[in-house]
């Protein structure tokens, strides 16, 4: 299991439209880096240690997976994608951006590539000021002090300006929604995206447990036979799973994915039932259906069908390998005819068909910034 730790952050720049500086920055940190959860002000200060343009200057609170070392490579690499270039010299120097770690949780560093806290910052105003804004109580692992004090302290005489300029915190998926559903067709890759959203943004997931049911492989030799019984059994196992899984869990307070809604069980059942058995099985559907939390978010990924065969036969499930591409079509006008009839449900499609976000992670981030910036 991967622990989260709290880092903080200082951010300066002097060159160039510094506040967009800052907030680019914050920005590749939130998608790179972990969750930001606060950002400071902004405060001008001379150039420290050379003449030049003023410095602003910021702090900021992440929430991160990443290990220290890993992290300052992360950071490295932003200030390069954002235009800095690096010379060996230990002199100061404009920077386009400059992003330091100041604390790592309570943890003291020395190696040849890192050093934390950081070494010098409890000479610099400009250090101190923005980080004591979010981090006042927070104790200096070394001096053993709270920040706060530590700024009192700080024999650095340079005047210090805080700016009415504000920054945005980017917000993560985490805080926007509270329970999102994944869907799709069959290998479209909802459990893998679920998944990879969970390790992420520390969600609570709830997998479908399809694997268990007996009676999937004797339906695909022989659909007609074992149709009612595997929809049948299929529902009761959603419903079952969604009503205790998510009563275990504050949608108020926890984040919550899974990798498939409940009302995926009739758009099979439209698919693989007879009229006869269907209206059986409509009548035992709407009443489960009521009793169901439904999702803040539901996210349908689309695939075209040659994708989902090709994905099919490569993840090599022995029942699944006579599908047939027809099949396949029947449950996509499913979802799409349940996609466009609901209207009290927040729905985003986003075609994957052209994506990879299993190894390429360009793509990955491409379906997070889709979810981020979706509005209903």
């Amino acid at each position: 299991m991967r622990i989260q730790r709290i880092t903080y952050l200082s951010l300066g720049t002097n060159q160039g439209n510094k506040t967009e500086n800052l907030q680019s920055a914050i920005d590749l940190i939130a998608d790179e880096i972990g969750a930001v959860l606060k950002v400071a002000s902004i405060y001008e200060t001379a150039s420290w240690g050379f003449d030049s343009d003023n410095f602003y200057n910021t702090c900021i609170k992440v929430s991160t997976y990443l290990p220290p070392e890993q992290l300052i490579q992360k950071l490295l690499t932003i200030e390069k994608d954002l235009g800095r270039v690096r010379v060996d010299s230990d002199s100061y120097a404009d920077r386009l951006i400059d992003l330091d770690i100041l604390l790592f949780d309570d943890e003291i560093i020395f190696n040849k590539d890192l050093i934390v806290p950081h070494p010098r910052m409890l000479e610099r105003k400009f250090a101190l000021a923005p980080l004591a804004e979010i981090a006042t109580g927070v104790i200096h692992p070394i001096a053993k002090k709270k920040i706060s004090l530590c700024l009192q302290e700080c024999v650095d005489d340079s005047d210090i300006k805080q700016l009415n300029i504000p920054l945005k915190r980017p917000i993560p998926i985490s805080e926007q929604y509270n329970y999102i559903a994944v869907e799709g067709n069959i290998g479209a890759g909802k459990t893998t995206l679920s998944t990879m959203i969970s390790n992420d943004f520390n969600a609570k997931i709830v997998l479908e447990r399809f694997a268990d049911n007996p009676f999937l492989p004797k339906f695909y030799e022989d659909q007609e036979r074992y149709a009612f019984p595997l929809e049948m059994s299929f529902l009761a196992d959603r419903y079952q799973q969604l009503s205790d899984d998510l009563a275990q869990f504050d949608l108020f307070k926890n984040f919550v994915i899974s990798d498939y809604y409940i009302f995926k069980s009739l758009i099979f059942a439209q698919v693989t039932l007879q009229n006869d058995e269907y209206k059986l099985y409509r009548k035992m559907f709407d009443l489960m259906y009521k009793e169901i939390v439904k999702p803040d978010l539901y996210v349908y990924l689309y695939q075209n069908t040659d994708r989902l065969l090709k994905n099919i036969e490569k993840r090599g499930r022995e029942y699944e390998q006579n599908i047939e591409a027809s099949y396949l079509e029947k449950i996509h006008d499913g979802y799409s005819n349940f996609i466009k009839t609901q209207q009290n449900l927040n729905i985003l499609v986003i075609d994957v068909s052209e994506l990879d976000f299993v190894q390429n992670r360009d793509d990955y981030k491409t379906i997070i910034q889709k979810i981020k910036e979706h509005r209903p």
